[in-house]
Formats: C-alpha cells, sequence, structure tokens
C-alpha cells in the first residue's frame, strides 16, 4: 500500500475570511466551493502542488461527529516547501503575522511560520544559508 496524497482539511468559522487569505497573500487558486457563491461552508484551493481544503464546524460535525467537541486552530503547524522563501516572506510582511522570523535549522532549511485567519500556523520552508 502507497499513500499518494496529503490534503489537509482545516476546520474555520468562515470559509469566506480563508480564501480571501490564501488567495489574496499566498497566490492560492480556488477550485470549488459549497455553495457556488455566497456563504461558504467548504472551499477547496491549490498554490502549484499543495491543495488545502477549509470546512465550516458546522458542516463537518454532520459527516464526523467527534469533531464536535475539537477546537479548531493553534495545534497544528503545516509545513510546506517552497522554491524561494525570501520572495515569499517579503511578499507576506504586512499582509499575514508573521509569528516566527526566518531562521537556518539545524536540518538544513530555512524557514519562517505565520498565522491564518482561523489560528493555524504555516510554516514555509526553502533551501538553506
Amino acid at each position: 500500500m502507497t499513500f499518494s496524497k496529503l490534503t489537509p482539511v482545516l476546520i474555520s468559522g468562515d470559509v469566506n475570511r480563508m480564501v480571501d487569505f490564501y488567495r489574496d497573500v499566498l497566490g492560492f487558486t480556488l477550485v470549488a466551493t459549497v455553495p457556488d457563491a455566497g456563504e461558504f461552508v467548504f472551499a477547496q484551493m491549490t498554490q502549484g502542488s499543495v491543495e488545502m481544503m477549509f470546512q465550516t464546524r458546522g458542516s463537518i460535525d454532520d459527516t464526523l461527529a467527534p469533531l464536535k467537541e475539537n477546537r479548531s486552530g493553534g495545534s497544528l503547524t503545516i509545513y510546506i516547501d517552497v522554491d524561494d522563501v525570501d520572495a515569499l516572506l517579503a511578499s507576506v510582511r504586512g499582509k499575514a503575522e508573521v509569528v516566527k522570523e526566518l531562521e537556518a535549522t539545524f536540518y538544513g532549511t530555512r524557514e519562517f511560520t505565520i498565522v491564518d485567519p482561523s489560528g493555524f500556523y504555516l510554516t514555509f520552508a526553502g533551501g538553506g544559508n
């Protein structure tokens, strides 16, 4: 058995706000929404080979009952490799809260972390110095 893809589904109180953030700040493309317009309860977005989905608490509670007791945000970090970490940091500065500045790691990358509108942490990593 081989796993072929991982797509996080982030639970959000405001899917439209998440769509705006991921599109306007990070350059993601909107692929699908439910409903087609208005206040979304679900959205799928891509940027390069990275895919993310966003879903409201109410819509996911109907299909995955154990999540009713869990809160979203804060306890998850999404780690994304990028081809130019310096350019990405420059492009998001002032548009997103940078919670960890760019630094070199012991494992050979340079990375920084921002927080999205629902409280999820996104760490972006690129090649070493």
